[in-house]
């Protein structure tokens, strides 16, 4: 277990073998929440990518195209697992 110290400012710095296990780098954002019984949970902040830079990311992958009934019979049966 690491032990860090808090400064007279309350700030505590994270050790580099901590942050490489998060997998944070200089720049990048972690995020706290707080749990009963004085504990906390700290884990890398995973930005969202926005949706347009995943369009696109398929094209020419397949020479099938969907219909529009496959693409929302598709989207009805969600993540189910079902083809």
């Amino acid at each position: 277990m690491t032990t860090l110290t808090v400064t007279a400012k309350g700030q505590v710095t994270l050790r580099k073998d901590v942050l490489r296990h998060l997998g944070v780098s200089p720049g990048q954002q972690i995020e706290v929440a707080l749990l009963p019984e004085g504990r906390v949970e700290v884990r890398a902040l995973r930005p969202s990518v926005p949706i347009d830079r995943f369009m696109g990311s398929l094209a020419g992958k397949s020479r099938r195209k969907a219909s529009i009934e496959e693409l929302k019979a598709a989207a009805s049966r969600g993540w189910s697992g079902r083809r």
